[in-house]
């Protein structure tokens, strides 16, 4: 963009900024407000000055929590009051909630008429449960209080208030430090939000549910996420922008950093790039197997590669490449060991116009990976699929039958009741050491799904009841409890349910959406005999939209009840339309 940003100036009164960042809850990637619950609050309080970002962060704490609702509803106009008109003067920031300490020690300072200092040494024997010195403020502060005209029962009521809020209320001026900088990452990502995601995803490159979650970000915003390329990847996750060169808001894309290839180390990276800045673009594996230094670039650098898509535009596929590799290296170091014997220049050998054609011929003729397979080779030197998903086939019925997904669970409540949907990733299987199932066998397996990955416990009595139906790659429902003992939360398993089963175990509505002008009776007919097709319990209903362009909703006859599987759905699509069949949870 080649300008220079002063954040420390930027206005801290943008609505964009506040309302279309904060108040819609699209804060992930932004600092001390990404988390789900934090975003939940968000787009109940809908903020639009900093101050209430201050007082977001600083109630999103254990204690305070408890207030969240009466200060949501108090900035969204529900009256409140305060015993002195000098308590009104301090709480008005934040609708007479007692937020912050500095609140509290201007409270016992002027309203008490407590000295800052001991005020501050108030707070501290609060948090320390030290009743001695508790006992002599108190009195103290009440003695304050009725020389100010209040009664002694409401100054006593007042300093009850105080007791109970300053054991955790949080400090202003670092609650205000940590907004500011949450409001300039989220002014950089509203104002330049391809250049945030690739330095966020630079930043998180060793943390692969990070990298997943703030890939489903990007998706989100409209920001593709590419592959890496031999010949457009850096080390680190960059910009790219199409060849015309506007740098225009989400005009750009982000390519894939090298360096984010397990087994690809920074040497290699910067062999490779150094390489590059001499020849130009790679025409062929052999090319890039003559011009990089292969003591850097070495087998498995060049296999994590090829598994990861980075030679897929220097013709063959990754199967071929994989199987020819290794010949494509003996020549680069026969070329690379003429070089040392001063026999010709590195960046001159093998320079003909023809190395993509002799590199297609060379390359050995072998079947093509599955497409599972390949995606199972991107899983392993990314950490997750990049091509694509094996979710991705199930998005609809994943997203219909499930309660929350893998990125929300930081945001529920502790034995909250789900349904999550995803993939069986991989399987610790363990034996119980104590309690009454001392000795019994439990599981604990990590389901994927397209936000990123969660654990799920299966203790035994379940785990027996499910007999082989635990396996690695297995798409299905786990009905079951939050547990967030732990840092990351985890999900403790009641029932499996894999993805054949859930239309009948998680039964739907199913709603089609039809346009008058276009129903004729072959499309009824056509439809009725879909239904009768797939019988079942789920309940079909249609929203028609008339010519005079009003929309009548109507429930179809029960004996067109329906059995929403997969076949169903896409049968059903191609009949009203992709976008026009919805399937909702009872």
């Amino acid at each position: 963009h080649n300008i220079d940003i002063d954040i420390e100036s930027i206005d801290i009164t943008d609505q964009n900024v506040l309302g279309g960042i904060f108040g819609k809850g699209r804060t992930k990637g932004v600092f001390q407000f990404e988390s789900g619950g934090m975003r939940d609050l968000l787009m109940k309080l809908k903020p639009d000055r900093l101050e209430d970002l201050i007082a977001a962060n600083a109630l999103y704490r254990p204690g305070p929590m408890a207030l969240i609702g009466d200060f949501v509803d108090r900035k969204h106009g529900a009256k409140w009051d305060v015993p002195h008109p000098i308590m009104r003067e301090v709480l008005e920031e934040t609708f007479g909630i007692m937020v912050y300490q500095e609140q509290v020690m201007r409270i016992c300072n002027r309203l008490g008429d407590i000295p800052l200092r001991r005020a501050y040494g108030l707070i501290k024997a609060i948090s320390k449960k030290n009743r001695k010195v508790i006992a002599r403020e108190k009195e103290r502060f009440i003695a304050g209080c009725i020389a100010k005209k209040l009664k002694e029962q409401e100054a006593a009521d007042i300093f009850d208030l105080i007791e109970r809020f300053a054991g955790y209320g949080f400090n202003k001026s670092h609650a205000t430090r940590y907004s500011f900088i949450a409001y300039q990452t989220a002014w950089l990502k509203y104002y330049y939000p391809v250049e945030f995601m690739a330095s966020l995803l630079t930043y998180e490159m060793g943390a692969t549910d990070k990298v997943v979650e703030y890939i489903g970000e990007c998706k989100s915003m409209g920001i593709d996420v590419l592959p890496p390329e031999i010949n457009e990847s850096f080390s680190d996750f960059t910009v790219v922008y199409s060849a015309d060169g506007e740098h225009k808001k989400q005009s750009g894309v982000i390519r894939f950093g090298l360096a984010a290839v397990k087994g690809v180390g920074e040497k290699a990276v910067e062999q490779i790039i150094a390489a590059r800045e001499k020849v130009g673009r790679f025409k062929s594996l052999y090319h890039f197997c003559e011009k990089v230094d292969l003591r850097a670039a070495n087998k498995q650098v060049i296999e994590a590669m090829i598994k990861a898509g980075a030679f897929d535009h220097l013709g063959g596929s990754r199967a071929q490449m994989m199987a020819g590799f290794e010949k494509a290296m003996q020549m680069g170091a026969s070329v690379q060991a003429d070089v040392q014997k001063g026999q010709m220049s590195l960046f001159d050998a093998g320079a003909s116009g023809d190395d993509a054609d002799r590199d297609h011929e060379t390359l050995p003729k072998v079947a093509p990976w599955s497409e599972m397979q390949m995606l199972t080779f991107e899983k392993e030197v990314l950490g997750f699929y990049v091509t694509a998903n094996p979710l991705s086939r199930h998005a609809e019925t994943i997203n219909v039958y499930s309660t929350t997904d893998t990125s929300q669970l930081d945001g529920l409540a502790e034995g909250a009741e789900i349904v999550i949907g995803g993939m069986v990733a991989k399987i610790r299987r363990m034996v119980t050491r104590n309690g009454k199932n001392a000795g019994a066998k439990m599981a604990v397996f990590e389901l994927e799904d397209l936000q990123g990955s969660c654990e799920v416990v299966v203790f035994p009595r379940i785990l027996e009841q499910l007999g082989d139906r635990l396996k690695v790659d297995r798409i299905l429902f786990v009905k079951g409890t939050v547990d967030c003992r732990r840092e990351n939360p985890n999900v403790i398993c009641d029932e499996l349910i894999e993805i054949e089963e859930a239309c009948d175990k998680l039964a739907a509505n199913v709603w089609i959406r039809l346009n008058a002008m276009d129903v004729t009776k072959e499309h009824i007919a056509r439809i009725r005999d879909l239904c009768e097709a797939h019988r079942g319990k789920s309940i079909l209903n249609v929203t028609l939209k008339t010519n005079s362009g009003y929309r009548i909703e109507a429930v179809a006859d029960a004996k067109l009840s329906v059995r929403p599987d997969e076949e169903f759905y896409k049968k059903m699509e191609n009949a009203v339309g992709a976008g026009n069949i919805e399937l909702r949870r009872r």
